[in-house]
C-alpha cells in the first residue's frame, strides 16, 4: 500500500495545502479519502480524473467533503461522455447535503456517484480491509483503519479524545492523526486535538509512527509538533503535501 498526502490544511485551504484529502493506492485500485476544499486540483498531479476507483468521505463539514461536487461535473461532462458512477462511501445523508452546494438534486448527484451509508464495522473495498469508527466530532464522523498485506494506516478524521480512536489505531503502522488545536486552555471539548493530545492517543495505541495532519493555518505546525513529541517517543513528524507512506 503507498498513502499519499494529497491535501492536509485543517478547516480551510493553506496557500501551500489543500484541505483534507489522502490517497490510497494498492494492486492497482486507488481509494480516495476525504476530498475538502482545493483538493481536486491537487489530486490530478497523482492520479487523473478518470483512475479514481473509490472515494471514502469521513464527514459531511466541507474541508472534508466540498470538493465532490466539483468532481462530479468533471466526470460528468467530461469529453467523450459521462464516467460511470462512482462508489463513495459516505455519512447518512450526503447527497442531500452537497447536492444544493452545486444546484443540483440528490437524484442528480447520484447518477454521478453511487453512495452507500457508511456505519462502524469492518468492510473490504477494492483490496483494501477497512474499519470505521465513530469519532467524537460534532457530526457523525468516521475514523478509518485501512489494512493490506500487513501493513496498515489509521486516520483519525477530525476528533476531540476518543477512546475509540485509540481502539481503531491500535498496534497500526502509521496514524494519520490530526492536530488542529494548540494545547492552550479553552479550548473546546469534542472538536478537535492539540498536538499534544494526538501524541498521547498515538502513544496509547503503540503506533509505529505518528504523523500530525488537519493543521489549521493560523497555528504553527512546529508548535504542534512539539507538543506532540512530548507525549509520544517513536518517530514523529508533520503532513505535508506529497508526502508518501507505505511499503
Amino acid at each position: 500500500m503507498k498513502v499519499t498526502v494529497v491535501g492536509c490544511a485543517g478547516s480551510f485551504p493553506r496557500a501551500d495545502s489543500a484541505a483534507s484529502c489522502y490517497l490510497l493506492e494498492a494492486e492497482g485500485f486507488r481509494l480516495v479519502i476525504d476530498l475538502g476544499n482545493g483538493a481536486l486540483g491537487a489530486l490530478q498531479g497523482y492520479a487523473g480524473l478518470d483512475e479514481i476507483d473509490a472515494v471514502c468521505v469521513s464527514h459531511l463539514h466541507g474541508d472534508h467533503c466540498v470538493d465532490l461536487g466539483a468532481y462530479g461535473v468533471a466526470r460528468h461532462y467530461r469529453p467523450g461522455g459521462p464516467l460511470p458512477a462512482l462508489p463513495v462511501f459516505a455519512p447518512r445523508g450526503a447527497a442531500e447535503r452537497l447536492a444544493p452546494v452545486f444546484g443540483a438534486v440528490a437524484e442528480e448527484l447520484a447518477e454521478r456517484f453511487s453512495f452507500t451509508d457508511l456505519d462502524a464495522g469492518r468492510q473490504d473495498i477494492g483490496p483494501f480491509s477497512i474499519t470505521t469508527a465513530h469519532m467524537n466530532h460534532p457530526v457523525e464522523t468516521f475514523g478509518f483503519r485501512v489494512e493490506h498485506d500487513g501493513w496498515t494506516v489509521a486516520y483519525s478524521a477530525d476528533t476531540g479524545e476518543s477512546a475509540d480512536l485509540i481502539k481503531l489505531a491500535g498496534g497500526a503502522d502509521l496514524l494519520l492523526c490530526e492536530a488542529s488545536f494548540l494545547d492552550v486552555p479553552g479550548n473546546p471539548s469534542g472538536v478537535h486535538l492539540s498536538g499534544r493530545q494526538a501524541g498521547e492517543h498515538g502513544a496509547k495505541a503503540g503506533v509505529g509512527e505518528l504523523v500530525l495532519t488537519h493543521l489549521a493555518g493560523w497555528n504553527d505546525p512546529e508548535v504542534s509538533l512539539a507538543e506532540a513529541a512530548a507525549a509520544f517517543s517513536g518517530p514523529l513528524s508533520l503532513a505535508s503535501p506529497g508526502r508518501t507512506f507505505g511499503r
